[in-house]
Parts: structure tokens; sequence; C-alpha cells
């Protein structure tokens, strides 16, 4: 048991360090190799396209870390706990997580009560719950997008720079395993290298994002959460799911679309959790 706390933990500390790294060198690789030599003009001038795809660039990356920032911000505990509780290290739940009452959990990572408590994930550090799933939805979109915009860019470049082309739908099927071979003979430079496997790194966690972003807003206008489903527990009382949509993404919910900032309002949050209680 201890073991896998210990497991838990260690993970907890290393995802958010790879977030970090990840979102680091996809920054360096866009604006210092993908997009110069894309979109390169001859009269050394910064062109049109270049302004526009950096700015395209930028509203994704900064969108998926403010929503990052914000589903750290506004964690899920619950407001009426005001001290974590103690829980046996032998009880029947899972280790990262037990069952409480009404809908709350107690994590062994957080070392808090969680309100409506769907998951814990690693690359935020904290639980995903009723206050930041909104946030964390939205981190997912602009991830995947923003992983999903580089994988295109980052295939431009390996055509314009490597004159590899992808006509052949078998060509990125094959691209890495060929990579691997052609680099320990030293047939292709290390940036090419490194720039094939980005690529996959990027349609792994694009695909990995998008399909989280899927799964939590049909739980959400379902009005279940990931414990419960996972537990096999019905929701008795369902509410339409355009309620259960508002309650997660609140009335400002076009503003959030584009900007990652608060619109579910603190009453809202103290409603939820006295009717939770």
């Amino acid at each position: 048991m201890y073991l896998k706390m210990l497991k838990l933990r260690l993970l907890n500390t290393i995802a958010p360090a790879y977030f970090f790294t990840a979102t680091t060198v996809t920054f360096a690789l866009q604006f210092y190799f993908f997009i110069p030599a894309i979109f390169e003009n001859p009269d050394a001038r910064i062109n049109s396209s270049t302004l526009l795809h950096g700015a395209f660039f930028l509203f994704l990356i900064l969108n998926a870390l403010g929503n990052y920032v914000m589903t750290i911000r506004f964690p899920a505990a619950s407001v009426q706990d005001a001290g974590p509780l103690v829980c046996s290290p032998r009880c029947a739940d899972r280790v990262d997580a037990h069952y409480l009452l009404n809908g709350r959990h107690f994590c062994k990572l957080c070392k808090k009560v969680i309100l409506r408590r769907d998951h814990h994930c690693f690359f935020t550090g904290n639980c995903i719950g009723n206050r930041n799933m909104r946030y964390f939805i939205m981190f997912c979109v602009y991830t995947s997008t923003t992983c999903l915009y580089c994988l295109v860019l980052g295939v431009a470049y390996l055509t314009v720079e490597y004159s590899i082309s992808f006509e052949n739908p078998l060509t990125f099927l094959t691209l890495l395993p060929l990579s691997v071979g052609y680099f320990f003979l030293g047939a292709i430079p290390g940036l090419q290298f490194f720039i094939v496997l980005m690529l996959y790194v990027w349609l792994g966690i694009g695909l990995t994002c998008a399909g989280f972003c899927c799964q939590q807003i049909l739980l959400v206008a379902r009005g279940q959460t990931w414990c419960q489903l996972r537990k096999g527990q019905v929701v008795q009382t369902r509410s339409p799911w355009r309620s259960n949509l508002s309650d997660v993404f609140g009335r400002q919910w076009v503003l959030g679309l584009f900007l990652p900032v608060q619109t579910v309002g603190r009453l809202q949050d103290h409603a939820a959790d006295k009717k939770e209680s």
C-alpha cells in the first residue's frame, strides 16, 4: 500500500515536469525552426503569414497554459470540510482516494476532501471536481488543438527542410522506425530525428486529450462523474443536459471558450457545496 502511494506521489511530481518540458520544447521549435522556415520571406521581412501563424500558436498555447493554471488555482476541495479527514490506509477504496458520503472523496494525494470528485490529474497535481472541471476540459481542448497544429507544422517543416514527402499514407507510419535506424547509422542529423520523435509525442498527447475532452463533456452532460461511472453508481435525479453543462461552464460560457477566465461565480460554488453536504 505504502509503495503504491510512493509511486503515485512520484508520478504526481514527474507529470507536471514533463508537461512544462514538452511545452518549452514545443514553443522553441515553433518560433525558432518551424514558422521561420515554412513562411520564409526572401526580403528578410516578417510577412503576414508568419504573424498570423505566430499569433494563432500563441493564442492556443496561452489558453492551454491559462486553463492549466486555473485548474490548479481553483481546486475542487469542499469548503465545508476545513481540515483533511484521517482515512485508514487499509480502506477498501482505491489507493489514492477514499469515498466518504454525498459525493465527497478524501484524496490521499491532495490530502483534502474533494466535492464531486471525478479523478486525480497527475499533470496538474490535483483533483478534478466541481470547481475546476470547466478549466480541465478547456485545458484538454487547447492542448489537443495545439499538439495537432504543431503536428501539421512539423510535417510541413520536414517537407521543406529535408524533402520528405508525405503523399503516401504509409510514410508517417514508417517514419519513426526508419528514422531510428538512419539516426544510429549516422544518415540523418539529430535535429531531424528529434523532430520526428516530437511528431509522435504531439500525436499521442493530442489524441489523448481529445479523448479525455469528449469523455468529460459526455459525463458532465449526464450529470455524472468518472468515480460514479467506475463504481457503477446510477444518478437518481438527473437534471437536463443544458442545466448540467451550465453548472460547469457557467452562463458566460462563450467567453470561457476563448479566454481562461472564471465563468462560474463563487455563490454558485457555495450553493453546490451546500447541496452536496
